[in-house]
């Protein structure tokens, strides 16, 4: 598998055909384990995380997983291809920046990734479209399980799981949902919304995790600790909120659409024309703009344009993207250049439906 085939493709988590996915984008669990026989990875020497790498290479072939599976070695990488797999969401800032031995292994059509030296030894992760978190864990315990049958992991009948970082310990799980809630953006109220959130230990992140800044009206919403808590419990915690998040945003939609739907239509309008035709769009104002056609998709505003390939232009014309789909690297100049072609080849003669 070559990452240039990864860029053709749109991974299973973005086909926009889960659970209520008008609103919930994808449904992500990750699992942070350690092997008992080497030290933290901040503690690690080089050979450490060298026999780290190694050990769970050979313990990865020895698996029953798919023929397709590939192991990247991300200290080969290059920035662009580092930067591609954050992109994709694959790898995270820290794996990419890390120094020393580090991998990823990845499943083909991007059910699953597990990176190798990141914070912990292991981070497992899977992701689901929509809200569908009951698979999302179904499929990371076998994997774990696994993985658990030919490594041996830190691990305490006191503590649970030993992690790196202390809120990580007990399970090692972190439950996240990625939304898209425009309307609670538009309305003013998202920040009403995080206040509430942080009160009952529920994190909120950008599209691309801790860090990341707030763009296109995604926001991912997670535990904060796993310590002294079971699966179920932080699992339950985050499908108590998810639920209300959606209310919210189907709500400020509804009063959007009765109390100002002009305005509505023209925002809509006005976003799927600049995206339409200019001749060149930075990725903050594509980001933008998609938000706004999205939501004008999902409330009927816009017809001939299909949720799953605004899902895959959100990602698609990320700098690192469109950059391995022309097959070279481009200045921010030509990427913006490259950015509105992209869009315009996708989003081509839609249809407003003025009656609604």
């Amino acid at each position: 598998m070559k990452l240039e085939d990864l860029a053709q493709q749109s991974g299973e988590w973005m086909s926009g055909h889960g659970p209520e996915s008008d609103i919930v984008i994808s449904s992500r669990i990750r699992l942070a384990r350690n092997l008992a026989d080497f030290p933290f990875i901040r503690k690690c020497s080089p050979k450490d995380r060298a026999d780290i790498a190694t050990e769970v290479h050979r313990a990865l072939d020895s698996l029953p997983l798919s023929a397709d599976t590939e192991y990247v070695d991300v200290a080969k990488l290059g920035d662009l291809d580092r930067q591609f797999l954050m992109e994709r969401q694959l790898i995270s800032h820290e794996l990419s920046e890390a120094q020393g031995a580090r991998a990823v292994i990845l499943d083909p059509s991007e059910r699953f990734s597990i990176m190798v030296n990141e914070e912990d030894h292991l981070r497992l992760q899977v992701m689901q479209s929509g809200l569908d978190l009951e698979s999302a864990w179904e499929r990371i315990d076998k994997l774990d399980d696994l993985l658990e049958s030919k490594l041996t992991y830190s691990f305490t009948k006191k503590l649970g799981y030993l992690t790196a970082c202390p809120t990580n310990v007990g399970t090692g799980l972190r439950v996240s949902v990625m939304l898209h809630l425009p309307a609670l953006v538009a309305t003013k109220q998202i920040d009403k919304v995080f206040r509430a959130l942080n009160k009952i230990n529920v994190a909120v992140r950008g599209l691309f995790g801790e860090g990341s800044q707030f763009m296109g009206d995604f926001y991912q919403v997670s535990n904060q600790t796993t310590l002294g808590r079971n699966e179920v419990a932080l699992m339950s915690k985050v499908k108590e909120v998810v639920p209300r998040l959606i209310e919210y945003e189907r709500r400020a939609r509804e009063f959007l659409i009765e109390e100002s739907k002009q305005d509505l239509h023209d925002n809509v309008s006005r976003a799927l024309g600049i995206l339409c035709t200019a001749k060149k769009i930075s990725s903050e104002e594509t980001m933008h703009y998609l938000s706004k056609v999205r939501m004008g998709v999902n409330l009927g505003l816009i017809g001939d344009i299909q949720i799953p390939t605004l899902n895959k232009l959100f990602i698609h014309t990320q700098p690192a993207h469109l950059q391995k789909l022309r097959g070279n690297k481009l200045s921010v100049t030509d990427r913006n250049i490259e950015r509105a072609i992209y869009l315009q080849r996708h989003l081509s003669k839609p249809t407003i439906n003025e009656n609604n």
